[in-house]
Order: C-alpha cells, then structure tokens, then sequence
C-alpha cells in the first residue's frame, strides 16, 4: 500500500523560507510523478509543483520554489524560498504511478494523481 507522509510545515516570516518532506512507502519516487499541491481556507487546492523527468511549477512560484527528489531515500522535497504571505495554505503531496514526457501541463490536473498524503500546514505572517 502506498502511503505519503509530509513534514516540514509550520510558521515562517515573509521572505523566510521552509523544506517540505514528503516520505514515500510503497512505491519508489523513482519511475512516478511526484507532485506538491496547496489549499488555503475557502479555497480550491491548487497545483505548486511537480517532477517527472524533469520539474514543473506554477508560475507565482516559479524562482522561489524548487521540487527535488532522492531515490534512495524515497523522499520529496520541496524548497520554498522568498515565500509570502499568499503562500500560506495546507501543503499536499501528491503521487502518480508512471512518468509524464511532452507536454507537462496535465501535471497541474489533481485528477492525474492516484496517491495523495494528509497535508502539512505552511503559515507565512507580514
């Protein structure tokens, strides 16, 4: 059974910077899409990054965030720099069996991921 299990949130600054983990059990890093997602109160969970052969962000994050993974670890990372206060969100971790080449774009669907973990809240105060 594949299983998802982040650490790494909690409260910074604005412009401070926190690593998100994401331990994976179940299924190697390796091979798969391994995704971060986010949802602020009241609003819709929204992509933030991924990795298939190579990393995708959305663009507000684009330059401040950096997706990684270490295969022998079967952990994600997920580095956030500069963050704002508009970062601040439940921060989701997100698995899909297989790999994606070409047009990355379908990785900002939720719908792609089959394996999801319980979140780790990420607060950022003015």
């Amino acid at each position: 059974q594949v299983q998802l299990v982040e650490s790494g949130g909690g409260l910074v600054q604005a412009g401070g910077s926190l690593r998100l983990s994401c331990a994976v059990s179940g299924r190697p890093v390796s091979g798969n899409v391994m995704g971060w997602f986010r949802q602020a109160p009241g609003k819709d969970r929204e992509f933030v990054a991924a990795i298939s052969v190579i990393p995708y962000y959305r663009d507000s994050v684009k330059g401040r965030f950096t997706i990684s993974r270490d295969n022998a670890k079967y952990t994600v990372y997920l580095q956030m720099n500069s963050l704002k206060p508009e970062d601040s969100a439940v921060y989701y971790c997100a698995a899909k069996e297989g790999l994606i080449v070409g047009d990355l774009s379908v990785l900002g669907s939720a719908s792609m991921y089959s394996y999801w973990g319980q979140g780790t809240q990420v607060t950022v105060s003015t």
